[in-house]
């Protein structure tokens, strides 16, 4: 009865629709339209059952096909909208396949354009994902005409086709596995070709559509998706990269030939552990660790023994670190002898994201691979050798962080083999910088019996002076701190080593920006050490220290790093270096000599006048500097002061005199030390009184006050006959404060005027002083005046000499300190 009664209501629904099914053929497109819309009234009538609909869609099918040709885009869209309708309510929406498919692909799967409405193209899209799902397997025999169509309509203009063109692909491959793999190849290109779209959503569908066409193809495609699937990982879109993620996992979870991919696929897992969102690190991780726990399942033979016994963490494993699975390890064993070739090619790739990744996934690879790190060491080193120098921060950073951890898996007997030779042969930042990681990552008790084989390879001059950039010696700096961090009191024994080196880069010219980290250095050293501050390692190695700076000195020249070695020694020594007093003037006393390169002698008479500076405190430390103050003054001081010609050599008597000065100054010397040198000194100062200089002459005339202060009553009148007419000239100098200082120094010379200096036998001498003193009572400076004054009257009033007319001296009414003239006469 209810089968006869569903005939009945088709058959009446047929006759309503008969009337509008001829409609459909009439050339006015308004009537067909109107036919169209009575047609979809009456299909999608509620109260049609699914039988009823199933015999009217027989009926409507064929006219409703013919109507996805109709040059009205309304009643394409109707058709297809009453098809979509039926096909999604009828009990058997296969009956209609053999018609549906060719129609769409008629529409859609031509090489050209069909269908010129991108909504319609949609719509008929939309159709084709619905009857994948509502028939599934039977349409296996459609494989041609499906692949056809997706062929095309995944690399459609319209975005929303291509999306849901890849969701189809998708359905499609999951419904009919056993027939797939005979055409998914063919949709691999066009996958390709759209998995860069400009649309974020659009790139999600392919990668899942391609995820799934290999997943139930052949396997042969792999290698043609791995380098566009390897591009989305940098994708700015966090969905893109997670479904890379995702799709990657199941291939390594699911795959048919798997095994085969495993060096290929891991890398792009791996790769998204470290991603900067913490859910697509999280989904990676979850998917290693399945991976991970299968392996060990399907080869549960070959680690029967370490999943029995266990394999026990490394004692120095990252704290903080969660140890990969048993199964996870050994895939990496496996497959790093084929990964590391591709991560050492890429980290040095041109684009940064590329060298970035490649760097991350370094790392992550030896937190896998612990000891076995150990057959990889040359690849390993000559990878991070390049990628420490690289230009992005984040690069440098995980190479170091890979170099400490093959610090923590990796014995220093084969570390070392391997990059000590490296270092002699050509000594880079990037060497040190991977030396000074592996320490770091490794332990004392480790590093111990080979600590002398590092330092005496660190010393060696051709390294230690390998570079004067600031990136080498900044790198040397962190290995020597590297060291006494991580072996502490071990670095007693190496203690002079790591002095030398600290030395040399003080010399070096870019001291400047590392000085306050060498100062850092040193104090490690000394806590380790227990002398408290760096004085105390210079104290404890000074001897050895000074042997060394020192050896070859008569060979040095401006450019000698072992003169720039010695200087920092000598200067940064402090008080210390009064206890060595008997190593440092031979070696002032050789290199100081007027045979020697000018330049050489202003660097080293620069660092004696700043060690007389605070004399005290450095070589007059112990009070023992008078026992070679003779040796400096004539054998140092006095060779420099001799006239020579040219710039370099009035340079040089400046700084000698400058340290002759700042010696009288430092109050180190007696009286008596003083009067032993006067005679060699005196002459040789007088000279330098005609210096260009403006520093020379004034310091020479101080140093000539100096010594007729410490000379009054010793100096015969032959001698003081000497001085003075040196003293006249510079009255007349073109410095006034030169000028002030000379009419001092004749005060002083005065008072140096004894019982032997006979009045009658010197008149001359006397008249002569007195008339060069008169003539500038009329300076145009009154300081000059003032000055002349006193010490004119004072001569005039101790020697009483007459004043003749007939030499027309001015003649000066005295008015307390001022000086006036009056008239000539």
């Amino acid at each position: 009865m209810a089968a006869g009664g569903e005939q009945r209501a088709a058959s009446e629904v047929s006759q309503a629709l008969a009337r509008h099914l001829n409609c459909l053929s009439d050339d006015n497109k308004s009537t067909r339209k109107r036919a169209l819309v009575a047609i979809q009234q009456e299909a999608e009538d509620k109260r049609l059952s699914s039988g009823v609909l199933q015999e009217v869609f027989r009926e409507l099918l064929k006219p409703l096909l013919r109507c996805l040709a109709d040059p009205m885009e309304r009643c394409r869209e109707l058709a297809v909208q009453i098809l979509t309708y039926c096909v999604t309510n009828v009990p058997r929406p296969e009956e209609a396949l053999s018609y549906l498919v060719p129609a769409i692909t008629q529409r859609l799967g031509n090489p050209e354009i069909v269908e010129p409405s991108e909504e319609l193209r949609l719509a008929l899209t939309e159709l084709l994902s619905l009857l994948v799902e509502v028939c599934g397997k039977k349409l296996g025999p459609y494989l041609d005409e499906m692949v056809r169509i997706l062929q095309r309509t995944i690399i459609d203009p319209f975005p929303d086709v291509k999306r849901e063109s890849s969701k189809c692909a998708v359905n499609y491959a999951r419904s009919i596995p056993e027939h797939f793999h005979l055409q998914a190849e063919s949709l691999i290109k066009p996958l390709m070709q759209t998995i860069s779209h400009q649309h974020s959503k659009v790139r999600v569908a392919v990668i899942q559509a391609t995820g799934a066409v290999i997943q139930y193809g052949n396997g042969k495609s792999v290698d043609d998706v791995l380098s566009h699937l390897a591009q989305r990982l940098f994708d700015d879109s966090p969905p893109v990269r997670l479904a890379v993620t995702v799709v990657v996992g199941n291939w390594l979870l699911e795959l048919r030939d798997r095994y085969s991919y495993f060096h290929k696929l891991i890398p792009l897992l791996l790769s998204s552990t470290t991603d900067e969102i913490p859910d697509i690190r999280q989904t990676a991780l979850e998917y290693w660790q399945k991976i991970g726990l299968q392996w060990e399942r399907e080869n549960e033979d070959d680690l029967k023994d370490q999943m029995d016994f266990g394999v026990p963490c490394p004692p120095l494993y990252p704290s903080g670190v969660q140890r990969p699975g048993l199964g996870c390890r050994e895939l990496i064993f496996r497959n790093l002898s084929k990964i590391l070739p591709a991560i050492s090619h890429d980290i040095t790739d041109w684009v940064a994201a590329t060298r970035i990744k490649a760097a991350q996934l370094l790392l992550v690879l030896l937190l896998h691979a612990e000891d076995h790190t150990t057959q990889h060491m040359e690849l390993l080193l000559s990878t991070l050798y390049r990628s420490c120098l690289d230009e992005e921060e984040k690069v440098v950073q995980n190479s170091v962080k890979s170099a400490e951890l093959i610090g923590t898996f990796v014995s220093p007997e084969v570390f070392l083999k391997l990059v000590l030779p490296a270092l002699r042969k050509s000594p880079l930042a990037s060497h040190l910088m991977v030396l000074s990681a592996y320490i770091r990552g490794s332990s004392k008790e480790v590093l111990q019996p080979h600590l002398h084989r590092i330092a005496d390879v660190l010393c060696q001059t051709e390294i230690c002076q390998g570079s004067e950039k600031v990136l080498y010696l900044d790198q040397f700096l962190c290995c020597i701190q590297s060291l006494i961090n991580i072996c502490q009191q071990y670095c007693t024994d190496i203690s002079l080593h790591c002095m030398k080196v600290l030395i040399t880069i003080l010399a070096s010219p870019a001291s400047e920006t590392l000085y306050e980290k060498v100062q850092g250095v040193m104090q490690s050293l000394a806590d380790v050490q227990g002398v408290g501050t760096p004085q105390g390692l210079y104290r404890h190695h000074m001897q050895q220290l000074m042997q060394w700076a020192s050896a070859g000195h008569d060979q040095w020249t401006s450019y000698s790093m072992e003169r720039a070695q010695f200087e920092v020694l000598i200067s940064e020594s402090g008080p210390v270096v009064g206890e060595h007093l008997d190593l440092l003037f031979p070696v002032l006393k050789t290199c100081l000599q007027p045979t020697k390169e000018p330049e050489m002698r202003l660097k080293l008479f620069t660092m004696l006048s700043k060690l007389l500076l605070k004399a005290n405190e450095t070589v007059n430390s112990k009070g023992q500097f008078h026992s070679y103050s003779e040796t400096i003054i004539k054998d140092i001081l006095v060779p420099n002061l001799k006239w020579q010609a040219g710039r370099t050599a009035g340079a040089i008597r400046t700084i000698a005199v400058s340290c002759l000065w700042v010696l009288f100054q430092s109050d180190v010397l007696s009286p008596q030390e003083i009067l032993q040198v006067v005679d060699v000194l005196m002459p040789q100062v007088l000279v330098t009184l005609e210096e260009d200089s403006k520093m020379s002459r004034l310091m020479s005339c101080r140093i000539v006050r100096a010594l007729l202060a410490v000379s009054e009553h010793h100096l015969d009148p032959d001698k003081l006959n000497k001085i003075y007419p040196e003293l006249i000239k510079r009255l007349d100098d073109a410095s006034d404060e030169v000028r002030i200082t000379a009419a001092k120094t004749l005060n002083l010379w005065f008072k140096c005027i004894d019982d032997r200096y006979e009045r009658t036998t010197y008149k001359g001498h006397l008249e002569f002083l007195y008339r060069g003193l008169l003539v500038h009572l009329d300076d145009p400076d009154t300081s000059i005046q003032t000055t002349v004054l006193a010490y004119g009257r004072a001569a005039h009033i101790l020697f009483q000499i007459p004043i003749k007319g007939t030499c027309h001296i001015a003649i000066y009414e005295l008015s307390g300190a001022d000086a006036e003239p009056i008239h000539q006469k």
